[in-house]
């Protein structure tokens, strides 16, 4: 085991969310992913288009639950259902604490490749499908354009790999800059690194537009990019 940062261990190619990584999550993401809760804020914004009186809306990989509790605390005079998913039952102990309160929040824990979704409006995706399979992911994509009803949306967040070696390697190393001041020593960012391979298996923006487009999906807008992470909404 080696520390990755904020008292979270993990071993080579064995990243878990599990343990200490719950419990120091939304202080461990909000360090080390650029524009974290700014991000929140315009999935926040976005959903006003598309949650309406009595909407289903989803948000897959829910973690500790603090978009989840967001998201319902703006729209609780629309009653709608709001429905979290995460594989990690560690992470669904947290999210149901802390929206424990909210009667229109449901949290299931369940993995993203089994689970079957009810029909819906909205899907969130927050940093979430880059940690599917790859030979899972198009079934997963291909279930969310079909539960969504028609003029319903994907807001999906992922780190994304840069279209060429090159790029990708100014892309990693500003990264790396980034991690670096923001107070994580280089052992840290390489610990971090390893515990990911075979765990975090981003695409390019191109891999997630074929995603989408495999799925059905037509328009599709980016809302957020910064280096290499990216935001987007495809509408059914």
């Amino acid at each position: 085991m080696a520390k990755v940062g904020d008292v979270i261990k993990a071993e080579n190619a064995n990243w878990r969310f599990s343990g200490e990584a719950s419990n120091r999550f939304d202080q461990h993401v909000e360090k080390s992913v650029p524009f974290y809760a700014a991000g929140h804020e315009l999935v926040l914004g976005l959903s006003d288009f598309f949650l309406q009186p009595n909407s289903v809306g989803y948000d897959l990989g829910c973690a500790t639950g603090t978009l989840l509790h967001a998201l319902a605390q703006r729209h609780t005079n629309k009653n709608v259902r709001l429905l979290g998913i995460d594989s990690e039952q560690d992470m669904v102990n947290i999210a149901r604490t802390r929206c424990t309160e909210l009667e229109n929040v449901e949290i299931e824990h369940a993995d993203l490749t089994e689970c079957q979704l009810a029909p819906c409006d909205l899907i969130i995706a927050y940093y979430t499908l880059q940690f599917v399979s790859p030979r899972h992911r198009q079934d997963v994509f291909d279930r969310i354009y079909q539960r969504l009803h028609w003029g319903g949306a994907l807001i999906m967040f992922e780190k994304v790999r840069a279209p060429d070696a090159r790029f990708q390697d100014m892309m990693g190393t500003l990264y790396n800059d980034y991690k670096l001041s923001r107070g994580y020593s280089g052992d840290e960012i390489v610990a971090k690194t390893r515990s990911l391979k075979g765990v975090l298996e981003p695409f390019s923006h191109a891999g997630n537009i074929g995603l989408l487009q495999r799925a059905g999906f037509e328009d599709i807008e980016t809302v957020f990019k910064y280096v290499c992470f990216e935001g987007f909404v495809a509408i059914k």
